[in-house]
């Protein structure tokens, strides 16, 4: 059997990250990759200490909050941001790194992301943000689907 490709490696380590994932809505695992070395991982949930939307419900479906609106109306962080926020918890630098995300990131994590400085992003889901998209194409940060729909670098 053919080993896969390092891109599909990563992403599957992704997805088992996502699995950690306390979200009722979705599940989404991140990796950054600096080189060929994984220095941090996050998936989606609420802040260390704070009861899990499995615990106690979810905000957004009590409210009716459509996906990709009001993304301060949630307990949980995005997997992009908790592995941000991990790297940056033990001094980890991300600089010119590569995510591995289960899904493209939205518009606030696009914006972080930007600003750690990590090159690309490779994602298997899509997520229909144009601002994201834009905001990504202007500062250079590729984004590239590992989907069934994308063709990869």
């Amino acid at each position: 059997m053919a080993r896969p490709s390092w891109e599909r490696y990563f992403m599957s380590i992704a997805e088992q990250v996502a699995t950690r994932s306390t979200c009722l809505r979705r599940q989404v695992g991140c990796i950054i990759v600096v080189g060929k070395r994984i220095v941090s991982t996050g998936y989606n949930g609420a802040p260390s200490g704070l009861p899990h939307c499995e615990e106690v419900g979810c905000i957004r479906e009590t409210r009716g909050v459509a996906s990709g609106e009001r993304h301060e109306l949630c307990r949980g962080l995005h997997a992009e941001q908790n592995a941000i926020i991990q790297a940056a918890m033990h001094g980890t630098a991300v600089l010119g790194g590569r995510v591995f995300c289960t899904h493209k990131p939205c518009i606030l994590c696009t914006k972080m992301l930007i600003n750690a400085g990590v090159e690309r992003v490779y994602y298997t889901e899509g997520y229909e943000d144009e601002m994201a998209d834009e905001m990504a194409r202007q500062a250079g940060l590729q984004l590239v689907s590992l989907g069934d729909e994308g063709t990869g670098p």
